[in-house]
């Protein structure tokens, strides 16, 4: 057989993260305006979640446009012209149109036309699941530089009488500059699905069922024990192989970023995992709520505001929800 002539990309040997964005719902929702509906308690849900607040964006605020500022921030904090971004992917399950996507609206608003753009939906591990799709993109050659984003307007899809996930929910987006680096600045990711739990965490109506008038608006809803045991028990695994896979252990680590879906979770987390005291545990859930995609970059946001001091350090962060999905990979912060 000849040889085709033909060329293959090669890119950089490694990538790291240069620069976080946030934006958080303009709105702080008090437990207290939440509790009516599911008759419910301010001390209920704080005992059950560890949420004294969370935000939501105003009526005319889409989760594009959160994408948006959260985007700009972390363009400006990591110093890259955003002429050179050439690919831009946002984790969401907020898009209100079916196409076009919200990732080419937004790298047209920051000025990184004509990068490469889509969204990507895995729910509440999405943005992991875009961090290591836009690591291997680079190291491919087939991107130099990539905006991932975790954008979120989840109060679209809250029905206030739920009790199993409707208080939990919040509003926002973070943002992230990924490119080349002279050391390994992202590790290998632990993802992957369990098809067989869907049903634990989802829609409860499909569009067509509300098109023909079989139901009403479709709303999230959870099975909260089943999801509960499969984040502390099968997460753990998970976290663990993740540790394993970089190479690293607990001890090497100087935060802990986890989805934000629950604060016992987050606490139960941080015990299977062993993790010394020196690790800073992320625990943004308190005020921001549960912003699904947008969780752990907009944790990450905070953390680094919170604690400079750990620009440098190992993170491992960990993304799971409804799918049910998962993503883990340990990354550097910038």
């Amino acid at each position: 057989m000849t040889t085709p002539k033909l060329k293959q990309s090669t890119g950089a040997k490694y990538t790291r993260l240069y620069g976080f964005g946030a934006s958080r719902g303009d709105r702080v929702v008090p437990n207290d305006e939440l509790i009516g509906p599911i008759d419910s308690s301010d001390e209920w849900i704080q005992q059950r979640t560890g949420i004294v607040t969370r935000t939501r964006a105003s009526v005319g605020i889409l989760a594009v446009d959160l994408a948006t500022e959260a985007a700009k921030e972390a363009i400006e904090a990591s110093g890259v012209d955003p002429a050179d971004i050439d690919l831009v992917i946002i984790a969401t399950i907020s898009n209100v149109q079916q196409t076009p996507s919200m990732a080419a609206v937004v790298a047209d608003r920051v000025g990184a036309n004509p990068a490469a753009a889509y969204d990507a939906n895995a729910a509440c591990a999405g943005y992991s699941y875009a961090l290591t799709q836009a690591d291997a993109l680079i190291r491919s050659g087939a991107a130099h530089y990539a905006l991932v984003i975790g954008a979120e307007k989840l109060s679209d899809v809250v029905d206030p009488t739920d009790r199993s996930i409707s208080f939990l929910l919040g509003d926002g987006a973070g943002a992230v500059v990924v490119g080349p680096s002279d050391f390994p600045g992202i590790s290998p990711a632990v993802w992957g699905s369990d098809g067989s739990k869907a049903a634990a965490v989802g829609m409860n109506a499909t569009l067509i069922d509300y098109r023909e008038g079989d139901a009403n608006w479709p709303t999230l809803r959870q099975e909260g024990q089943t999801v509960f045991r499969w984040a502390v028990w099968d997460m753990a695994k998970v976290a663990k192989q993740a540790l394993a896979d970089a190479g690293i252990t607990a001890d090497d680590l100087a935060a802990f970023i986890p989805h934000q879906a629950n604060m016992r979770i987050i606490d139960e987390f941080a015990k299977q995992l062993k993790l010394p005291e020196s690790v800073v545990v992320a625990r943004d859930i308190a005020t921001t709520g549960n912003t699904s995609a947008a969780s752990i970059p907009l944790a990450t946001h905070r953390l680094l505001q919170e604690h400079p001091e750990l620009s440098g350090g190992l993170a491992l962060q960990i993304g799971f929800g409804a799918g049910l999905v998962y993503g883990a990979q340990v990354v550097v912060l910038p």
